[in-house]
């Protein structure tokens, strides 16, 4: 039995080991092929129908002008093939002379090619995505050892992340019948930070830290002692002060000072819905980029909300990076109300509250999402209108309400809050 188990065992793992092959030379045939294909243009695919066909026309119906015109076509789609043909290794290297810069801001960068070969490299076009768009450049033939250096400016009038490169390498014929790519470098970030103002800080809103200030409230329970008082129903019993007590007969319990630490949140809505163009928008992100700042400069702890997630505040830098890649939602994401939601359920200890949203939101919303927040935390609405002309300050419950019209008109409106 065994003799005759085997050679069927050595069989299937033959046919096995060939079927391995054949899959992966169809692989290597496949990535070939697709590097292949890759290089022909549109133009050129046309331009090989015709050929067939007019070979096909011409040799069967015996019309000489076809046969010509396709042996012309032929020649032609040989000629334009043989620019392909040659190295293309360059050493890029791509710099941007700042990766950060404010909306309307000069953002400069080079490009600089070099041939570390020892042959020369024909003349060549460098294709170099800048956003949405890309930019050509046309390098000469460079001999061994040669460089060649391009400079370039990049648009910064919106605020974003604008991904500058890669670089590709484009080797192609006059005609643009056939053109061949190759990737040189990685992509750069460029962000393009939206404008903000500076205005002096206020210390608003804390919590309870040990390395908190104290504070003019009085609380039951703390670590900065205050004073005694007579014991009330609902008081700990852990800070009964037993020799007071003693002496006068009353049981008396120690009365604290609040000791705080400022935990400033920020809640930027970006509901398409909640603002009335993009103008008002783009000024609802410099608001609470430049209240974030403040904010920070004050050393407080800092976290900023928008629909969808938490952005990065840790420092100056992170805040702007992240705000610069804030894109407005669509309504169905939600607007300020269910943001408030998010933050009542995530930050329940925050002791100052800044919500900046859009003029479109209704003073129902705002008393909901006001009331949504955590108890006790001082509350600010700033709306982004930019029909404002100067501040104006009004009051739902307990939050204060002010409209903006323009980023100037930041430290103006605080101080109407902070009156």
């Amino acid at each position: 039995m065994t003799s005759q188990t085997l050679p069927v065992a050595s069989d299937n793992a033959r046919d096995a080991g060939w079927r391995d092959v054949a899959a992966l030379l169809g692989v290597r045939a496949g990535e070939r092929l697709r590097k292949i294909v890759s290089v022909i243009r549109p133009l050129a695919w046309v331009l090989m129908a015709f050929a067939v066909v007019f070979w096909i026309v011409g040799a069967s119906l015996g019309w000489k002008e076809l046969t010509v015109t396709a042996a012309i076509v032929t020649i032609i789609l040989m000629l334009c093939a043989l620019f392909l043909i040659g190295r293309t290794e360059y050493d890029v290297d791509l710099d941007l002379a700042r990766t950060r810069v404010v909306v309307g801001e000069r953002a400069v960068g080079a490009l600089t090619l070099s041939n570390p070969s020892t042959r020369a490299i024909l003349p060549s076009r460098i294709v170099l995505p800048v956003g949405g768009g890309r930019g050509e450049f046309g390098i000469q033939r460079l001999a061994p050892g040669e460089k060649a250096e391009e400079l370039f400016a990049i648009p910064t009038q919106r605020r974003g992340v604008v991904k500058v490169g890669p670089v590709s390498v484009v080797r192609g014929d006059p005609l643009g019948l056939f053109e061949r790519a190759h990737r040189r470098d990685d992509p750069v970030d460029l962000f393009v930070h939206p404008q903000t103002v500076l205005f002096d800080g206020q210390s608003l809103g804390f919590l309870r830290d040990l390395e908190g200030l104290p504070a003019t409230d009085l609380s039951r329970d703390d670590v900065s002692f205050h004073a005694l008082n007579e014991y009330q129903p609902g008081d700990d019993l852990r800070h009964v002060h037993w020799r007071s007590t003693a002496r006068t007969g009353v049981m008396m319990v120690r009365q604290y000072e609040e000791t705080r630490r400022s935990h400033f949140v920020i809640a930027l809505s970006r509901s398409s819905g909640d603002y009335a163009n993009m103008a008002d928008f783009e000024l609802g992100v410099s608001i609470a980029g430049s209240i974030g700042l403040r904010a920070l400069r004050d050393s407080q702890r800092v976290d900023v909300r928008v629909q969808g997630g938490e952005l990065r505040a840790g420092t100056g830098k992170q805040l702007l990076d992240s705000l610069s890649a804030v894109e407005n939602s669509k309504p169905r994401d939600g607007g300020i109300a269910e943001l408030s939601g998010v933050i009542a359920a995530t930050m329940p200890l925050a002791s100052v509250v800044v919500l900046v949203c859009g003029p479109k939101v209704a003073n129902d919303d705002l008393r909901v999402a006001c009331a949504r927040l955590p108890f006790g935390a001082k509350v600010i609405v700033v709306i982004a209108d930019t029909t404002v002309e100067t501040p104006a300050l009004r009051r739902i419950t307990d939050a204060d309400i002010v409209s903006v019209g323009a980023l100037a008109q930041i430290p103006l409106a605080l101080q109407k809050v902070l009156a």
